[in-house]
Protein backbone atom coordinates (compact mmCIF):
# COMPACT_ATOMS: atom_id res chain seq x y z
CA UNK A 1 0.00 0.00 0.00
CA UNK A 2 1.25 3.49 -0.85
CA UNK A 3 1.88 5.87 2.03
CA UNK A 4 2.46 9.48 3.01
CA UNK A 5 4.98 10.33 5.71
CA UNK A 6 4.37 13.48 7.74
CA UNK A 7 7.65 15.42 7.96
CA UNK A 8 6.33 18.74 9.30
CA UNK A 9 3.14 19.94 10.99
CA UNK A 10 2.42 23.60 11.69
CA UNK A 11 -0.73 24.72 13.48
CA UNK A 12 -2.57 21.42 13.42
CA UNK A 13 -3.68 18.86 10.84
CA UNK A 14 -6.53 16.38 11.16
CA UNK A 15 -8.09 13.72 8.96
CA UNK A 16 -11.65 14.52 7.87
CA UNK A 17 -14.29 12.97 5.65
CA UNK A 18 -18.08 13.38 5.51
CA UNK A 19 -18.28 12.73 9.25
CA UNK A 20 -20.42 10.35 11.26
CA UNK A 21 -24.02 11.66 11.11
CA UNK A 22 -26.85 9.75 12.72
CA UNK A 23 -25.20 9.14 16.10
CA UNK A 24 -26.84 11.94 18.05
CA UNK A 25 -28.62 9.35 20.20
CA UNK A 26 -25.14 8.45 21.45
CA UNK A 27 -24.36 12.10 22.14
CA UNK A 28 -22.02 12.36 19.15
CA UNK A 29 -22.05 15.11 16.56
CA UNK A 30 -21.25 14.52 12.91
CA UNK A 31 -17.81 16.19 12.80
CA UNK A 32 -16.31 15.99 9.27
CA UNK A 33 -14.67 18.70 7.19
CA UNK A 34 -15.43 22.21 8.48
CA UNK A 35 -15.40 23.71 4.96
CA UNK A 36 -17.34 20.99 3.18
CA UNK A 37 -17.21 22.56 -0.28
CA UNK A 38 -13.41 22.84 -0.26
CA UNK A 39 -12.99 19.26 0.92
CA UNK A 40 -15.39 18.01 -1.75
CA UNK A 41 -13.54 19.95 -4.46
CA UNK A 42 -10.18 18.50 -3.39
CA UNK A 43 -11.59 14.99 -3.69
CA UNK A 44 -13.17 15.74 -7.05
CA UNK A 45 -9.91 17.13 -8.43
CA UNK A 46 -8.05 13.89 -7.76
CA UNK A 47 -10.91 11.64 -8.86
CA UNK A 48 -11.93 10.35 -5.42
CA UNK A 49 -15.32 9.27 -4.20
CA UNK A 50 -17.06 11.99 -2.13
CA UNK A 51 -16.56 10.03 1.09
CA UNK A 52 -12.77 9.77 0.78
CA UNK A 53 -10.82 11.21 3.71
CA UNK A 54 -8.71 14.33 3.23
CA UNK A 55 -6.35 16.30 5.46
CA UNK A 56 -7.65 19.52 7.01
CA UNK A 57 -4.66 21.77 7.73
CA UNK A 58 -5.09 24.79 9.97
CA UNK A 59 -3.28 27.70 8.29
CA UNK A 60 -1.76 25.22 5.85
CA UNK A 61 1.75 24.48 7.10
CA UNK A 62 2.12 20.75 6.50
CA UNK A 63 4.76 18.74 4.65
CA UNK A 64 4.22 15.22 3.31
CA UNK A 65 6.55 12.76 1.56
CA UNK A 66 5.12 10.06 -0.69
CA UNK A 67 6.67 6.67 -1.40
CA UNK A 68 4.80 6.05 -4.67
CA UNK A 69 3.25 7.76 -7.67
CA UNK A 70 0.48 9.90 -6.19
CA UNK A 71 -2.05 12.43 -7.46
CA UNK A 72 -2.73 15.27 -5.00
CA UNK A 73 -4.55 18.60 -4.77
CA UNK A 74 -4.75 21.44 -2.25
CA UNK A 75 -7.91 23.56 -1.88
CA UNK A 76 -9.49 25.85 0.71
CA UNK A 77 -7.20 28.59 2.00
CA UNK A 78 -4.99 29.60 -0.97
CA UNK A 79 -1.64 28.36 0.37
CA UNK A 80 1.73 28.53 -1.35
CA UNK A 81 2.59 25.02 -2.56
CA UNK A 82 5.91 23.51 -3.64
CA UNK A 83 6.97 20.04 -4.72
CA UNK A 84 10.51 18.86 -4.00
CA UNK A 85 11.50 15.95 -6.20
CA UNK A 86 13.36 12.97 -4.79
CA UNK A 87 16.58 14.24 -6.45
CA UNK A 88 16.29 17.64 -4.68
CA UNK A 89 14.87 19.66 -7.56
CA UNK A 90 12.10 22.04 -6.47
CA UNK A 91 9.09 22.60 -8.66
CA UNK A 92 6.76 25.55 -8.15
CA UNK A 93 3.14 24.55 -7.78
CA UNK A 94 -0.08 26.10 -6.54
CA UNK A 95 -3.27 25.50 -4.66
CA UNK A 96 -6.15 24.42 -6.91
CA UNK A 97 -3.75 22.51 -9.18
CA UNK A 98 -3.74 18.76 -9.85
CA UNK A 99 -0.27 17.63 -8.72
CA UNK A 100 1.54 14.50 -9.92
CA UNK A 101 4.00 13.23 -7.31
CA UNK A 102 6.59 10.49 -7.72
CA UNK A 103 8.23 8.16 -5.21
CA UNK A 104 10.26 10.18 -2.72
CA UNK A 105 8.70 13.52 -3.69
CA UNK A 106 7.79 15.97 -0.92
CA UNK A 107 4.70 18.20 -0.96
CA UNK A 108 5.03 21.39 1.09
CA UNK A 109 1.95 23.47 1.92
CA UNK A 110 2.80 26.90 3.31
CA UNK A 111 1.04 29.61 5.28
CA UNK A 112 -1.84 31.33 3.41
CA UNK A 113 -2.23 35.11 3.38
CA UNK A 114 -5.92 34.81 4.21
CA UNK A 115 -8.54 32.22 5.20
CA UNK A 116 -7.95 29.52 7.78
CA UNK A 117 -8.25 25.92 6.56
CA UNK A 118 -6.57 24.14 3.64
CA UNK A 119 -7.54 20.69 2.37
CA UNK A 120 -5.10 18.14 0.95
CA UNK A 121 -6.51 15.23 -1.03
CA UNK A 122 -4.63 12.30 -2.57
CA UNK A 123 -5.98 9.84 -5.11
CA UNK A 124 -7.43 6.91 -3.15
CA UNK A 125 -7.99 8.94 0.03
CA UNK A 126 -6.21 8.94 3.37
CA UNK A 127 -6.94 5.40 4.56
CA UNK A 128 -6.35 5.65 8.30
CA UNK A 129 -8.44 3.33 10.45
CA UNK A 130 -12.07 4.55 10.74
CA UNK A 131 -13.77 5.00 14.11
CA UNK A 132 -17.54 4.42 14.19
CA UNK A 133 -17.60 4.44 10.41
CA UNK A 134 -15.69 7.69 9.86
CA UNK A 135 -12.08 8.84 9.54
CA UNK A 136 -12.93 12.26 10.98
CA UNK A 137 -11.32 13.64 14.12
CA UNK A 138 -13.98 15.11 16.44
CA UNK A 139 -12.26 17.68 18.67
CA UNK A 140 -15.22 17.97 21.06
CA UNK A 141 -15.69 14.23 21.65
CA UNK A 142 -11.94 13.53 21.26
CA UNK A 143 -12.93 10.71 18.92
CA UNK A 144 -11.45 9.42 15.69
CA UNK A 145 -7.95 9.27 14.20
CA UNK A 146 -5.71 11.56 16.26
CA UNK A 147 -4.35 14.84 14.84
CA UNK A 148 -1.19 14.34 12.81
CA UNK A 149 2.30 14.38 14.30
CA UNK A 150 5.71 14.43 12.64
CA UNK A 151 6.71 10.89 11.73
CA UNK A 152 3.17 9.60 11.19
CA UNK A 153 2.84 7.29 8.18
CA UNK A 154 -0.56 7.57 6.49
CA UNK A 155 -1.79 4.79 4.21
CA UNK A 156 -3.29 5.79 0.88
CA UNK A 157 -6.36 3.83 -0.21
CA UNK A 158 -6.80 2.15 -3.58
CA UNK A 159 -8.22 4.13 -6.47
CA UNK A 160 -12.02 4.00 -6.45
CA UNK A 161 -12.26 2.96 -10.11
CA UNK A 162 -9.50 0.37 -10.21
CA UNK A 163 -7.04 2.71 -11.96
CA UNK A 164 -3.62 3.10 -10.39
CA UNK A 165 -3.02 6.07 -8.11
CA UNK A 166 -0.56 7.54 -10.61
CA UNK A 167 -3.12 7.76 -13.39
CA UNK A 168 -4.70 11.03 -14.45
CA UNK A 169 -8.02 11.61 -12.68
CA UNK A 170 -11.28 12.50 -14.32
CA UNK A 171 -12.57 15.89 -13.10
CA UNK A 172 -15.60 17.86 -14.19
CA UNK A 173 -14.12 21.33 -13.65
CA UNK A 174 -11.40 23.05 -11.67
CA UNK A 175 -12.26 26.62 -10.69
CA UNK A 176 -9.65 29.38 -10.67
CA UNK A 177 -7.89 30.05 -7.35
CA UNK A 178 -9.96 31.92 -4.81
CA UNK A 179 -9.69 35.72 -4.90
CA UNK A 180 -8.17 37.41 -1.86
CA UNK A 181 -10.41 37.51 1.20
CA UNK A 182 -12.41 40.72 0.84
CA UNK A 183 -11.12 43.82 2.59
CA UNK A 184 -14.66 44.57 3.71
CA UNK A 185 -16.43 42.32 6.24
CA UNK A 186 -17.14 38.74 5.17
CA UNK A 187 -20.88 38.39 4.60
CA UNK A 188 -22.79 35.41 6.00
CA UNK A 189 -26.39 34.65 5.08
CA UNK A 190 -28.82 33.43 7.74
CA UNK A 191 -32.35 32.07 7.97
CA UNK A 192 -34.31 33.29 11.05
CA UNK A 193 -35.31 30.90 13.81
CA UNK A 194 -36.07 28.58 15.39
CA UNK A 195 -35.93 30.72 18.57
CA UNK A 196 -35.92 34.25 17.15
CA UNK A 197 -39.13 34.90 19.13
CA UNK A 198 -37.05 34.65 22.31
CA UNK A 199 -35.40 37.99 21.43
CA UNK A 200 -36.67 41.57 21.39
CA UNK A 201 -38.30 42.68 18.11
CA UNK A 202 -35.19 44.62 17.08
CA UNK A 203 -33.01 41.48 17.04
CA UNK A 204 -32.86 41.46 13.25
CA UNK A 205 -31.62 45.05 13.09
CA UNK A 206 -29.04 44.31 15.79
CA UNK A 207 -27.81 41.18 13.99
CA UNK A 208 -27.62 42.65 10.49
CA UNK A 209 -26.91 46.30 11.29
CA UNK A 210 -23.41 46.04 12.74
CA UNK A 211 -20.06 44.37 12.28
CA UNK A 212 -19.01 41.34 14.34
CA UNK A 213 -15.45 40.25 15.07
CA UNK A 214 -14.12 36.69 15.40
CA UNK A 215 -12.81 35.91 18.88
CA UNK A 216 -9.46 34.17 19.48
CA UNK A 217 -11.18 31.25 21.25
CA UNK A 218 -12.91 30.10 18.05
CA UNK A 219 -12.29 26.51 16.93
CA UNK A 220 -13.92 23.60 15.07
CA UNK A 221 -16.75 23.65 17.61
CA UNK A 222 -17.79 27.18 16.75
CA UNK A 223 -16.87 30.70 15.68
CA UNK A 224 -17.29 32.97 18.68
CA UNK A 225 -18.06 36.62 17.99
CA UNK A 226 -18.06 40.01 19.66
CA UNK A 227 -19.70 43.28 18.62
CA UNK A 228 -20.70 46.68 19.97
CA UNK A 229 -24.37 45.89 20.65
CA UNK A 230 -25.51 42.50 22.03
CA UNK A 231 -28.75 40.77 21.11
CA UNK A 232 -31.28 41.15 23.92
CA UNK A 233 -33.58 38.37 25.01
CA UNK A 234 -37.30 39.01 25.47
CA UNK A 235 -37.80 35.62 27.16
CA UNK A 236 -35.67 35.31 30.25
CA UNK A 237 -36.63 31.84 31.44
CA UNK A 238 -34.24 28.96 31.01
CA UNK A 239 -34.42 27.06 27.73
CA UNK A 240 -34.44 23.26 28.07
CA UNK A 241 -31.55 21.71 26.18
CA UNK A 242 -32.57 20.96 22.58
CA UNK A 243 -30.98 19.73 19.39
CA UNK A 244 -28.84 22.11 17.33
CA UNK A 245 -27.63 21.89 13.74
CA UNK A 246 -24.37 22.87 12.07
CA UNK A 247 -24.61 26.57 11.24
CA UNK A 248 -26.80 27.46 14.23
CA UNK A 249 -26.28 30.91 15.75
CA UNK A 250 -26.63 30.17 19.43
CA UNK A 251 -26.76 33.25 21.65
CA UNK A 252 -25.29 32.88 25.17
CA UNK A 253 -26.09 35.36 27.98
CA UNK A 254 -23.53 37.93 26.76
CA UNK A 255 -25.67 38.39 23.63
CA UNK A 256 -23.07 37.67 20.94
CA UNK A 257 -23.70 34.70 18.63
CA UNK A 258 -21.62 31.54 18.48
CA UNK A 259 -21.65 30.04 14.97
CA UNK A 260 -21.66 26.26 15.36
CA UNK A 261 -19.26 24.40 13.06
CA UNK A 262 -18.56 20.71 12.41
CA UNK A 263 -17.68 19.66 15.99
CA UNK A 264 -20.58 21.42 17.71
CA UNK A 265 -22.46 19.69 20.55
CA UNK A 266 -25.59 17.71 19.77
CA UNK A 267 -27.75 19.83 22.07
CA UNK A 268 -27.58 23.33 23.48
CA UNK A 269 -29.27 25.25 26.27
CA UNK A 270 -29.20 28.74 24.76
CA UNK A 271 -31.67 29.95 22.11
CA UNK A 272 -30.74 29.77 18.43
CA UNK A 273 -31.74 33.04 16.77
CA UNK A 274 -30.91 31.97 13.19
CA UNK A 275 -29.11 29.34 11.11
CA UNK A 276 -26.47 29.91 8.43
CA UNK A 277 -27.09 28.72 4.89
CA UNK A 278 -24.83 25.81 3.85
CA UNK A 279 -22.62 28.06 1.71
CA UNK A 280 -22.19 30.45 4.62
CA UNK A 281 -21.17 27.61 6.94
CA UNK A 282 -18.24 26.94 4.60
CA UNK A 283 -17.31 30.64 4.59
CA UNK A 284 -17.54 30.77 8.38
CA UNK A 285 -15.15 27.81 8.61
CA UNK A 286 -12.50 29.95 6.88
CA UNK A 287 -12.73 32.89 9.30
CA UNK A 288 -9.63 33.67 11.35
CA UNK A 289 -9.55 35.29 14.80
CA UNK A 290 -9.78 39.03 14.26
CA UNK A 291 -11.68 38.78 10.97
CA UNK A 292 -14.75 40.98 10.59
CA UNK A 293 -18.12 39.70 9.42
CA UNK A 294 -21.67 40.84 8.83
CA UNK A 295 -24.92 38.91 8.75
CA UNK A 296 -27.74 39.33 6.28
CA UNK A 297 -31.03 37.49 6.22
CA UNK A 298 -31.69 35.23 3.24
CA UNK A 299 -34.12 36.58 0.68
Amino acid sequence: MSTLTVTQVGYGVTTQDLGRPGLSDMGLGAAGAADRASAALANRMVGNRPDAAVLEALLGSVTLRTDAHTVAAVTGAPCPVTVERADGRVRGAAAYEVLLLGPGDTLRVGLPADRLRAYVAVRGGVAVEPVLGSRSWDSLAQLGPAPLSVGDVLPIGPSSDGVGAGSWPVVDAVPPPLPPWPGEPVELEVLPGPRDDWFTPDWRATLTGQEFHVSPDSDRVGVRTTATTPLVRAVSRELPSEGVETGSLQVPPAGFPVLFLADHPVTGGYPVVAVLTPESVDRAAQLRPGDTLRFRTAR
